[in-house]
């Protein structure tokens, strides 16, 4: 008999949990274990002992999300935290009256709902699949004695805390010291390539996010993020191909950017 998985599946809008057979849902490359995965090394929290590692195993589940799944919600009570295995997950927060600004987007490796689980508090964000992902929930319960077992599991979060705080710090810099809409576009693209993509003068990265999700990020309105990305695209700065984004002239954004050197 076949590993089961679950999938998120919308239909009329409408989540529903079907337990299938073990395969690759929306193009994915489905982790069945943590133990057998590939990439736990290269992860700060799930580079762990093997014990802990097999320990960590038994408390996850695992599943599969489409585009546009919400894995919870910015106020919503705790119930645990995911662990993002593949594809990206942004996480927003919103105001009363309605306007939307993207914290961050979470890729592959990082524990999402960390400082709720911990604390007990409400989620204080909210964490939509903006491209198909596997996420591993853990319940909170069972995160908070795996934590209370294993020290250095109680690390690899205080590591990676400390890296969201870090991000968070620049993030506010970038947007609050940019002194325009260009500027924040231009620093906003160079460091999505210089995570996604190569470090070249002509760099490639694939950007699956629209106008209006980058807007969110950089804090513009979807008409200047387009407006802009036509520019950048005269001046031959940078090309777009479909999800793939080509950095043609690095240095002149860089020089945008106010990040030459």
């Amino acid at each position: 008999m076949s590993r089961r998985f679950r999938i998120i599946r919308r239909v009329n809008e409408d989540t529903i949990w079907a337990g299938l057979p073990m395969r690759a849902p929306y193009g994915l490359e489905i982790i069945e274990s943590c133990v057998t995965c590939p990439h736990r090394e290269e992860r700060i929290f799930c580079n762990l002992s093997p014990e802990a590692v097999q320990a960590l195993s038994t408390i996850t589940s695992a599943s599969a999300y489409p585009k546009g799944a919400t894995l919870f919600m910015e106020g919503q009570a705790v119930r645990g935290v995911f662990i993002v295995c593949n594809g990206s997950v942004k996480l927003s927060t919103s105001s009363a009256d309605g306007k939307t600004l993207i914290v961050r987007i979470a890729d592959p490796g990082e524990v999402l709902g960390l400082a709720a689980t911990v604390t007990g508090k409400q989620y204080e964000l909210t964490a939509d699949v903006i491209e198909p992902a596997q996420a591993n929930f853990i319940a909170r319960g069972d995160f908070l004695a795996f934590l209370e077992k294993y020290g250095e599991v109680a690390l690899r979060v205080a590591q990676q805390m400390g890296e969201i705080y870090h991000a968070a710090v620049a993030e506010m810099r970038s947007i609050g010291l940019s002194h325009s809409a260009g500027e924040k576009l231009a620093r906003f693209l160079l460091d999505w390539c210089a995570g996604h993509g190569s470090q070249k003068e002509e760099s490639r990265a694939t950007l699956t996010m629209t106008h209006e999700e980058i807007a969110q990020i950089i804090g513009a309105s979807r008409e200047t993020v387009t407006r802009l990305f036509t520019d950048f695209k005269k001046k031959r700065y940078l090309n777009v191909e479909g999800s793939a984004l080509i950095i043609r002239n690095k240095s002149a954004l860089e020089k945008l950017a106010g990040t030459a050197v």
